[in-house]
């Protein structure tokens, strides 16, 4: 794996907890020779993380739509900035660039950008390892709700595999080198009369 995208917060909450492990897989892509193509900004999570990974001389490309653009919040001593128009060019942007996706604490953002990616994954579309880092068990509410989709019928337990977690980034990793995307069978296309 030679690049892997990280979604996580903007803030980095009240548990210092969050950005320790921030900081770990920062450290953990810069001994392993692993880029990391995230969001661009320079505060919370997405700041401990880059700035780790800078400590460590390692590869940080940033891709932020111009929206977000502010000199507040962007990262100006990371190796690229790619600015994107919209949202949704900076998610396919990400997409060609990346061998996997890691979702580390975080917020609205967060979510929505790795179930996306889930989703993808799910239509056949994506093909890569999704792992969350499940630090202090910050996912496990979420990952519970995901079980009760497969147990109610709204989501087949093939797909919900393709959820890899660990609360080491260490074994995650492990688990995202050794993944194999489910087969999607294939949707018959069915004219509505």
């Amino acid at each position: 794996m030679k690049k892997i995208a990280v979604f996580c917060g903007a803030s980095i909450g009240f548990n210092s907890i969050y950005k320790a492990e921030a900081e770990k897989v920062g450290a953990y892509f810069g001994k392993h020779k692993i880029g990391l193509v995230y969001g661009g900004g320079k505060i919370g999570m997405m700041g401990a993380l880059a700035d780790e990974l800078l400590k460590h001389k390692g590869d940080v490309i940033g891709i932020i739509p111009h929206l977000l653009k502010h000199e507040e919040v962007v990262h100006s001593d990371i190796t690229e900035v790619i600015v994107t128009k919209k949202m949704s060019t900076r998610k396919v942007k990400m997409s060609k660039l990346v061998d996997g996706y890691i979702a580390l604490a975080g917020g609205f953002g967060t979510l929505d950008e790795i179930f996306e990616v889930l989703t993808l994954g799910q239509l056949g579309i994506e093909s890569k390892p999704i792992g969350f880092l499940n630090t202090n068990g910050f996912f496990s509410p979420m990952l519970a709700q995901l079980d009760l989709m497969v147990r109610e019928g709204f989501l087949k337990q093939e797909n919900r595999n393709m959820v890899l977690v660990s609360n080491s980034i260490e074994n995650l990793m492990e688990q995202m080198k050794n993944y194999t995307a489910p087969k999607m069978t294939k949707i018959v296309n069915t004219t509505v009369k």
